[in-house]
């Protein structure tokens, strides 16, 4: 118990100082410094390009493009290329059409006029603009690779700073303001839209002209932070601008289909103190304190040591003293006298039933266990940060292809230890079983992104190269890794195995398969519920996460949990003359998939406000490609520690 406990203490010690790795910037980011237009040259500019991202709503999971609405829009020939988990992700990046020099300020200036008289084609536009407004879809700006927020104080008084900020807001036809209508009392015409035409944006930044490193030249300043807010305004006319506080705001009734709608900016320019590698801190501050992580963490550290005493135990008193005794039975009279788990040495290691498809889920277990434990390792380092925009995702798809070869090698390895005979069926299956599963759920969900004219929907060249990454690159090397385990000689096992199968006695309640699983998959799910929630609020209510020192906490609590959980119900099956381990260890710890799924239901039910039948489905089919690969992950976690284990106590025993 005292090796244990110290284990456990020097994985969180360790675990803890990847936490304070979160506090340092982006590695291989460099910041730029930018001039005023007479002191501008090539490595200080004055210009400073706003880029659009895709607009997002918490109420549909489906995402569109910022031309997708009828806004002004910007030249598409300096569009950034995304990289894949941008695109995969959705997200769409172009250049706007608001112009901003490095402190020059402006005030009321004009982006366009859009005009709506009634036709068609204009009422289609206006109307999609009211949906969007409705469903309170959110913008998605970014300056200098920071995010343009949105800073309002909410219903407990604090302040909150938001990466997004809404398009419009709508008033009902009782009067009731909705969403963002309830910031303004300007907003109160029954049955009304209000769309957010012009914007203040405030940019801090910190002058670097007295910075020690630059002496020998004159580098103007760093952005530091943007904040924008939102005004509805009805403008004299497109000639004739009015921002003033006291400006009428801009209603359009849900019925009308006649509009003209001019958009404005005001830009301003503060200095600040804050420097640059610090400059994120104030979007993150208003996240979820971390003292709720620290709970999690120390829930998690409760049940881990709990289960840690309770396999100590067992390991150093009761099977030592078993090993002991079995040990000492030399003759044939004390042989009769056998009890416990060493009567089921002759089965125990009698290859199970659907053997293939078992070497297949841990062979693609493995695969996901070794590519989510180097991508977390890498973002703990700081190399996956918010301000590397889809590199967390990019990252883990060429982890995951590149460790086809450990799936074909691990799946070889044990197929074979199973005297099987079908190892083109098992190569076969180990390459296109799991992948082509998630990637028939993840088409069908396009071909719904797709319909809706979604930015979500996956171009037809990314789905290419998808495939061509599955079929030229994870395809070869998880035949690779078969070859290698095929070669090597099977595995050998510690005692034989009888030709006939000893009969099971009949099972208490708590020995049985469903109780067994019910039990082994609550306590990884108790470790890792609360970091749940922030991961799905990231993912389905477009928070920033970037809390990945936690999250590596949580994530080697989860496998020490589903390790033990599973070995101290299968000591007790064994116990009990049960030798049907092999599933059963698989299905104890990934039970807590199922876990995951109820509350994923309960996040949507009670977290949620997505409505449409199609952000449901959609919801729901990502939410079972995660469940999916939660169970092979967590399953092949619980299969291995048992796996280790059986093979360590029956080799420590003499059997004749």
């Amino acid at each position: 118990l005292q090796v244990s406990i110290q284990s456990t203490m020097r994985l969180f010690i360790a675990a803890s100082l990847l936490v304070s790795a979160t506090a340092f910037y982006l590695p291989g980011l460099a910041p730029v410094n930018f001039c005023e237009k007479q002191n501008a040259h090539a490595s200080c500019p004055s210009n400073i390009t706003m880029y659009v991202n895709r607009l997002d709503s918490d109420q549909s999971v489906i995402p569109f493009e910022y031309h997708s609405f009828d806004f002004c829009i910007g030249s598409e020939d300096e569009s950034p290329v995304e990289n894949l988990g941008q695109v995969l992700f959705g997200e769409r990046i172009r250049p706007s059409p608001y112009k901003i020099s490095f402190l020059e300020e402006q005030k009321c200036s004009k982006v366009c006029t859009r005009k709506y008289a009634g036709s068609n084609d204009e009422n289609y536009k206006l109307k999609l603009l009211q949906r969007g407004m409705k469903l309170n879809y959110q913008h998605h700006w970014i300056i200098d690779n920071m995010p343009v927020t949105f800073c309002f104080v909410n219903q407990q008084n604090m302040m909150v700073c938001t990466t997004g900020f809404p398009m419009g807001c709508y008033v009902g036809a009782d009067g009731r303001p909705r969403d963002a209508c309830v910031l303004d009392p300007k907003f109160s015409a029954p049955d009304s839209y209000y769309i957010f035409n012009h914007v203040d944006i405030v940019i801090e930044y910190r002058d670097m002209s007295l910075d020690p490193n630059f002496f020998e030249d004159k580098v103007g300043g760093r952005i530091i932070h943007i904040k924008v807010t939102p005004r509805s305004i009805k403008h004299k006319s497109e000639t004739s601008l009015d921002c003033s506080p006291e400006a009428a705001a801009l209603p359009i009734g849900a019925s009308e289909t006649k509009a003209e709608i001019t958009y404005s900016y005001s830009i301003t320019w503060k200095k600040t103190d804050v420097k640059w590698s610090s400059r994120w801190d104030y979007i993150l501050d208003s996240m979820p304190h971390s003292n709720i992580q620290w709970f999690s963490i120390m829930n998690s550290l409760v049940i881990v040591l709990f289960l840690s005493g309770m396999v100590g135990m067992i390991l150093m008193r009761t099977l030592h003293r078993d090993i002991a005794r079995y040990n000492q039975l030399d003759n044939e009279e004390d042989a009769q006298e056998e009890f416990g788990w060493k009567l089921v040495h002759g089965d125990v290691f009698r290859a199970p039933r659907y053997s293939l498809l078992l070497s297949v889920f841990v062979g693609a277990g493995t695969q996901l266990l070794m590519m989510v434990s180097v991508t977390l390792f890498f973002a703990c380092l700081g190399f996956l940060s918010p301000a590397n925009r889809g590199s967390l995702i990019t990252f883990a798809l060429v982890f995951y292809v590149f460790f086809g070869a450990i799936a074909g090698y691990v799946a070889a390895r044990l197929y074979k230890s199973f005297n099987g005979i079908h190892w083109k069926t098992c190569l076969t299956m180990t390459s296109f079983l799991v992948p082509g599963l998630v990637f028939t759920i993840f088409f069908f969900c396009n071909v719904l992104l797709w319909t809706n004219d979604s930015s979500a929907a996956v171009p037809f060249g990314t789905l290419v190269a998808i495939l061509c990454l599955w079929i030229f690159i994870s395809t070869p090397m998880t035949f690779v890794g078969a070859f290698f385990g095929f070669r090597k000689d099977s595995i050998q096992n510690p005692v034989r195995t009888n030709q006939i199968p000893r009969q099971v006695p009949d099972q208490s309640t708590y020995t049985k398969p469903l109780p067994g699983m019910l039990m082994g998959g609550i306590l990884p799910f108790g470790c890792i519920f609360i970091q749940l929630f922030f991961i799905l609020n990231s993912i389905w209510a477009h928070q920033t996460y970037y809390m990945f020192g936690f999250l590596f906490i949580v994530y080697i609590i989860l496998i020490i949990t589903c390790s033990e959980a599973t070995i101290l119900l299968a000591y007790f099956h064994l116990c009990a003359e049960d030798y049907h381990w092999w599933w059963r260890s698989f299905f104890t710890s990934g039970f807590t998939s199922v876990y995951l799924a109820v509350y994923c239901v309960h996040f949507f039910t009670s977290k949620l406000t997505i409505s449409g039948v199609i952000s449901t489905i959609l919801y729901f089919s990502y939410t079972s490609i995660f469940v999916f690969l939660f169970f092979l992950m967590t399953g092949t976690i619980g299969f291995l520690a048992t796996y280790v284990f059986v093979r360590m106590i029956y080799s420590s025993v003499k059997v004749d």
